[in-house]
């Protein structure tokens, strides 16, 4: 599930925050309009000249990014500091392909850094200024943690009581499963699970969206991750019972069909089936 941008404000200036999977990228193009409005690109210029911005964004990498280039990344260090070196986020990021920062277009264009070092550059740019952009970052995550609970507990106790009502409709999610798929012998339980519901392993899901990030869970709406975790509990029973992986998956499909059919009523999941 990607997360929309959120901004906080400092010192009345406007930070944008962005999500990628698990990590947050701060707008450091925002941070550096705070000295200098007009030409924040050139604050981020001057910094990414520092042979100790080289030096902090490459041990960054090192220990975040298995595929950074570090031969490319001594040669920028070799450069750092003398007067004729200039990099931007953009050629930095594609020669050692970097991820602690990333360059974006459009409506939240600019220059993004990883919380981690983002922090360090507002460090740079004001000392005063890092310390109530910590406190606004602390702020914001509270206020997602709380609303994240909320809305937790509001869909779940939808859900929950739809499960336990007659109503079913009509359409079936899961497909009811064939003969060669039920034989086959699935290296992990996850996978049987993925079979039940979605009627495909992960592999088969990932060879069909290859240009798509993450997991087939990754995609599932909040229906289908309910039934799943339902699944789950009911599949360590059937293990401790000594079913045999095949007859787990037939029942288990019937399960998974079984309950998306209430899951996937209108009124008990409007609005919570977006991914």
């Amino acid at each position: 599930m990607i997360k929309k941008a959120k901004k906080i404000e400092v010192f009345g200036t406007a930070i944008t925050i962005t999500h990628t999977k698990k990590e947050e990228y701060v707008s450091i193009t925002d941070i550096a309009k705070y000295k200098n409005p007009d030409a924040p690109a050139d604050i981020v210029k001057n910094w990414l000249r520092s042979k100790n911005t080289i030096e902090l964004l490459g041990l960054w990498e090192k220990l975040n990014n298995p595929d950074f280039k570090l031969v490319e990344f001594d040669q920028f260090k070799n450069e750092a500091g003398f007067n004729h070196f200039v990099l931007s986020p953009k050629k930095w990021i594609e020669t050692t392909q970097a991820i602690g920062l990333q360059s974006k277009s459009g409506r939240y264009g600019g220059t993004y850094a990883h919380v981690d070092i983002a922090m360090e550059f507002a460090s740079w740019v004001s000392v005063e200024f890092k310390f109530y952009l910590i406190k606004e970052f602390q702020r914001l995550k509270k206020e997602e943690d709380q609303s994240l609970e909320w809305n937790i507990k509001c869909h779940l106790t939808k859900i929950n009581y739809r499960i336990h009502t007659d109503a079913i409709k009509e359409n079936l999610i899961p497909v009811m499963l064939e003969k060669d798929q039920i034989g086959r012998v699935y290296a992990s339980e996850a996978d049987v699970l993925n079979v039940a519901l979605f009627g495909k392993t992960s592999k088969q899901w990932r060879e069909e969206n290859p240009d798509r990030e993450g997991n087939i869970r990754d995609y599932s709406n909040v229906s289908q991750l309910v039934c799943l975790a339902n699944m789950e509990t009911i599949n360590a029973v059937f293990i401790q019972e000594g079913l045999e992986q095949a007859d787990r998956l037939t029942r288990l499909n019937q399960i998974a069909i079984a309950q998306m059919k209430i899951l996937v009523d209108d009124n008990a999941t409007k609005g919570l089936s977006d991914e």
